[in-house]
């Protein structure tokens, strides 16, 4: 009886410590995120204005306006646009980058630390130093040397048909580091016994690659697009930074939409409703991707 009482106070002793562990992280959770989602949720059917702290029930209202609010449809447009252009190419050149990165492993390190350097570095940073490499004219960098061929080089950031592409631009070198670190960890850890198997049986070059490797590779490749596609949706930084949402707009993803409203006009309540939104495109994204999981991430002869 002894022996049990104390078996059953160690268990509990042991209990209690584990549940010191994991409270920090539990209180950081709930503090700053569960309840910060929840007040989202509440602010979202509440006319709440933090200029005059005004908050008025209005139900479902501030979701109603979204459908009238021409500069929230363009910024679908804008955000469906960025993440289009930033996901595929992305994607592709991390892809491409850790596959010649891995052939020549031990000669490429200098290179391979070139290319997550931008990782690393403050997205502020980096923002102003492309802001100031695509200044229009001939007082950026960029258009300085095409200049030097004969090439007339656009205001790049403040010409609605360049802004966007060069946001893309700016951001795809950012993130790429991280991406080609996680493909060069799947490429390294590839069944050499499958692929010499594949080789000798005939399989080379395109064939080999989507045959074989590209389906091995699949488990990674979705949670790559599963990652460039969430942090492509709250963009916030480079687009304050760079352009401000302009010119005209043509910038102005939905994440600064929500900025704009609540800190610019503080329109918390209208904000907050924008935000729901996000959060449940994102919310269902990840569910379609993470529910064909299995379809993609197995090999099927």
């Amino acid at each position: 009886m002894k022996n049990k009482f104390s078996l059953q106070k160690q268990h509990q002793k042991e209990a209690l410590m584990g549940y010191a562990f994991i409270a920090p992280q539990m209180l950081g959770f709930l503090f700053f995120i569960m309840i910060p989602l929840i007040s989202i949720f509440v602010y979202s059917i509440h006319t709440k204005n933090l200029l005059f702290g005004t908050n008025i029930w209005c139900g479902m209202d501030n979701y109603k306006a979204l459908f009238y609010d021409s500069v929230f449809l363009k910024t679908i447009k804008n955000t469906i646009f960025f993440s289009l252009g930033v996901v595929p190419i992305n994607l592709i050149c991390s892809l491409f980058l850790a596959f010649y990165l891995c052939n020549n492993y031990k000669e490429n390190k200098y290179l391979k630390t070139i290319v997550f350097l931008p990782v690393v570095t403050s997205g502020v940073a980096w923002a102003i130093v492309f802001k100031y490499i695509l200044q229009g004219g001939t007082d950026g960098p960029l258009n300085y040397f095409l200049s030097l061929i004969g090439i007339q080089g656009p205001n790049w950031l403040h010409d609605t048909h360049t802004a966007m592409i060069s946001v893309i631009i700016t951001r795809v070198i950012k993130n790429l580091g991280t991406n080609v670190l996680i493909f060069s960890g799947a490429i390294l850890n590839l069944p050499n016994s499958l692929i010499e198997a594949a080789t000798l049986d005939g399989a080379k070059g395109i064939k080999l690659f989507t045959k074989i490797k590209l389906p091995l590779l699949m488990p990674s490749i979705l949670m790559v697009m599963m990652v460039t596609v969430i942090g492509s949706m709250r963009v916030f930084d480079t687009i304050k930074l760079m352009t401000d949402g302009g010119p005209e707009g043509s910038t102005m993803v939905i994440v600064y939409y929500i900025y704009h409203q609540a800190f610019k006009m503080f329109n918390t309540g209208y904000a907050s409703s924008i935000s729901v939104i996000l959060f449940s495109s994102v919310l269902v994204l990840t569910i379609i991707q993470w529910s064909l999981r299995k379809r993609l991430s197995y090999y099927e002869n």
